[in-house]
């Protein structure tokens, strides 16, 4: 059988929840289009960056399956405990062994069992994430036999690392999503005849501003060397992201397409 599985670019602030949250938006679009399974990015969904349990909770009423993490997850230490409960919301999986929480789960979707891999890169990147491209392998040689589909969001910096992961596991994984720029690209592709693949899905929040949040700090901070604490920009919402329809038990995706909504 075929599944859909929408997944969406990083969530900024309130405004992004609510978006999704309002007038059941996010459920709607995955009852009009058939989805079975969302995943959401949610590092910067409490507004400042990072995540709540607060932030957290709204994404799920929302209607998102798996929450995914990067570099702002562990901003706000009100989210360890619920990083901790083993749930659906997940970190970088190649994170210290200490950091709170898990890097992937395993979700069944009619009876086949999805495994959501979350990574941070390492190029450009502020965080202490061991290669992305070892810990994938570690995952998948231990979870071999207890998953049939794979979905994977390298939340990363540089595009050719995003790329070269996807590439070298083509085949072995079922798609491989961008995040952390908060601006969709044009490659949405399958490689290899198996493996969907996008090199940012965007994000949802404010159109308004400059990568979500508001112009005027953005713009106030490259004009000078003063520190600034950025607030969500405001108007202009839209979601961004990317669907997959992925045939199972093989794990083949066989679609992809660019969403905005």
């Amino acid at each position: 059988m075929n599944v859909k599985i929408l997944t969406l670019g990083d969530v900024v602030g309130v405004a992004g929840c609510e978006y999704l949250t309002s007038g059941g938006r996010l459920r709607r679009y995955v009852r009009e289009n058939g989805v079975s399974l969302v995943i959401a990015n949610g590092e910067n969904s409490a507004d400042g960056n990072g995540i709540t349990p607060t932030s957290a909770n709204s994404l799920f009423e929302a209607g998102v399956d798996v929450i995914t993490g990067g570099n702002h997850t562990m901003r706000k230490k009100n989210i360890y405990t619920m990083l901790d409960d083993g749930g659906t919301l997940i970190r970088p999986a190649n994170y210290p062994s200490r950091s709170p929480g898990v890097g992937y789960v395993t979700v069944d979707v009619y009876g086949y069992r999805i495994l959501v891999v979350n990574l941070a890169g390492q190029v450009y990147m502020d965080t202490h994430a061991t290669s992305p491209f070892d810990c994938l392998e570690r995952i998948l040689e231990s979870e071999s036999g207890r998953y049939d589909a794979v979905v994977v969001d390298i939340h990363a910096e540089a595009t050719s690392e995003k790329l070269a992961l996807a590439r070298y596991f083509a085949g072995r994984v079922s798609a491989v999503v961008g995040t952390h720029t908060h601006i969709p690209t044009a490659d949405v592709r399958i490689i290899d005849s198996y493996t969907g693949y996008i090199t940012d899905l965007g994000m949802c929040g404010s159109q308004a501003g400059v990568l979500g949040v508001r112009s005027e700090e953005v713009i106030r901070k490259f004009l000078s060397v003063v520190p600034v604490t950025f607030q969500p920009a405001e108007g202009e919402l839209e979601c961004q992201g990317a669907l997959f329809t992925v045939e199972l038990p093989s794990g083949k995706c066989v679609s992809a397409e660019a969403v905005r909504f």
